[in-house]
């Protein structure tokens, strides 16, 4: 979900008169004490070294003593956990097109996650189908670059089972506002930054997952460094039938495939590449790459600087798309004005940003390749060294996983949609998958509708959809 800036927001104490102070969960009427929740905005300032030089994550990615706090994601002990009067309230913090996400505190254990409201749920079978896809990838997803689901609430009754909420891990900011910000971006910073890209899209291509919105700030970035890839409500199966046609409505405009812009009625793993190549200009420069009005710009604006495509990149393109760039004069490339980006432009980060930004899909670098490219050899030393799960230290040295970019254990099945052939079945087939994914597992969490964090919940999740609305309307 791309996050909008959302402040914060004082809901005061949501269960009036109890000892915990703020709450937004039943947990079979006991709850535990709550954390403080983390910094909106990443410090991305820090120490220099030579080249090649591994480095800790907070001298890479933010000084613990300064700036954003270092998270710690995976543990938060009782002695931790401050009082009421330190904590953090429950908040929005970002909107999407499909829901609302606010900071919450899980009472269980007392750590600040993301609780995603999925509403509207039931509406017709296609949102259904949607929102099950999406529910069952981030269940699927066991990779530390990519968002998975922590939990999912427990539904009500199926008569009373409406909208769904899910538990993720909370991220500090996305990578929209890291771009946008004053901090200083180093080359230490965008390689591994795209390395965790590329790494988790390597993963989420493995699975025959096309993400089809990647974009900075569906791009969740911790003070760390750490990245991980969210927002998976336009994700859909790889189409292995050429002949079966795919949505065009998909992609931020400004990262949008030229394949996609020229209305191809299939398309592959490609076009999540060409999104992270521009994601990797914008990352270099410090602007959006292709920033233009309409998708004819916009395909004027990839034309302008890679030239007039051959016939044979325009073969799949509808007759319009065709026809417009047939018809207008004939373009040269002017890939070196890349070098202009910045000064971390090098002929190495031109050399593979040229390999991503490819008008011609089938000729374009795939996810896996592109992890190869010596450019990024650094990050992965980097990331590996200091930032990652999969290796650890020991007193001699550290010790480095046997497969730096792991794959998915097998493909993600979408069978289960050939038998949703109704609301009614749609709506049964996820009660049952959300309870027997609860099962055996630690206490689970519903909502308490007559906390004030929820009732202003409702109230901003209401405002924004309508607020979207009347911007569909004009």
């Amino acid at each position: 979900m791309a996050f909008h800036g959302a402040g914060r927001q004082t809901v005061g104490d949501l269960f009036p008169g109890s000892e915990l102070g703020h709450k937004y969960f039943c947990v079979n009427s006991s709850c535990g004490a709550p954390s403080t929740g983390l910094s909106a905005t990443p410090c991305l300032t820090g120490p220099t070294a030579p080249a090649g030089t591994p480095r800790h994550p907070t001298a890479l990615g933010g000084s613990a003593g300064g700036g954003a706090a270092v998270p710690q994601p995976y543990s938060n002990p009782a002695s931790e956990v401050p009082s009421p009067a330190e904590m953090e309230p429950d908040r929005p913090i970002g909107y999407g097109a499909f829901g609302v996400v606010w900071a919450v505190t899980d009472p269980r254990d007392g750590r600040k996650v993301a609780l995603k409201k999925m509403p509207n749920v039931f509406q017709n079978l296609v949102s259904c189908k949607r929102v099950f896809r999406e529910l069952r990838m981030l269940c699927f997803f066991k990779h530390d670059n990519v968002l998975s689901a922590l939990d999912i609430l427990q539904p009500p009754q199926i008569d009373c089972f409406e909208e769904i909420y899910v538990i993720t891990e909370l991220m500090q900011s996305d990578l929209h506002k890291v771009i946008v910000s004053p901090q200083p971006l180093t080359t230490d910073h965008i390689k591994v930054f795209l390395y965790q890209i590329l790494r988790g899209l390597k993963y989420l291509h493995s699975a025959g997952i096309l993400h089809r919105d990647i974009k900075p700030g569906n791009l969740l970035v911790n003070s760390n460094c750490l990245l991980k890839i969210c927002d998976f409500g336009l994700a859909r199966v790889e189409e292995p039938d050429p002949s079966r046609h795919m949505t065009q409505e998909v992609v931020t405009q400004y990262y949008r495939a030229p394949e996609v812009l020229m209305g191809c009625r299939h398309y592959g793993s490609a076009i999540d590449v060409w999104s992270v190549g521009c994601i990797f200009a914008e990352l270099l420069g410090r602007r959006i790459l292709f920033q233009a009005q309409s998708p004819i710009q916009q395909l004027d604006l990839i034309t302008d600087l890679l030239g007039t495509p051959p016939l044979s990149a325009l073969s799949a393109a509808c007759e319009g798309a065709r026809a417009h760039i047939l018809r207008g004069p004939h373009k040269p490339p002017s890939l070196s004005v890349l070098y202009m980006l910045s000064d971390g432009a090098t002929h190495e980060a031109v050399h593979l940003l040229c390999r991503m930004l490819v008008f011609d899909p089938t000729k374009r670098i795939s996810g896996s390749d592109a992890l190869s490219h010596p450019y990024l050899d650094e990050g992965r030393l980097r990331y590996h060294t200091c930032m990652c799960q999969c290796c650890y230290s020991v007193p001699s040295g550290r010790v480095y996983t046997r497969d730096f970019e792991p794959v998915a254990e097998r493909p993600f099945s979408h069978s289960y949609e050939n038998s949703m052939l109704s609301v009614w079945q749609g709506k049964e087939l996820i009660h049952r998958f959300i309870t027997e994914h609860q099962q055996g597992k630690r206490v689970p969490l519903c909502i308490n509708p007559q906390s004030a964090a929820f009732k202003t919940f409702i109230r901003s999740t209401a405002w924004h959809s309508s607020k979207v609305s009347r911007k569909e309307e004009r």
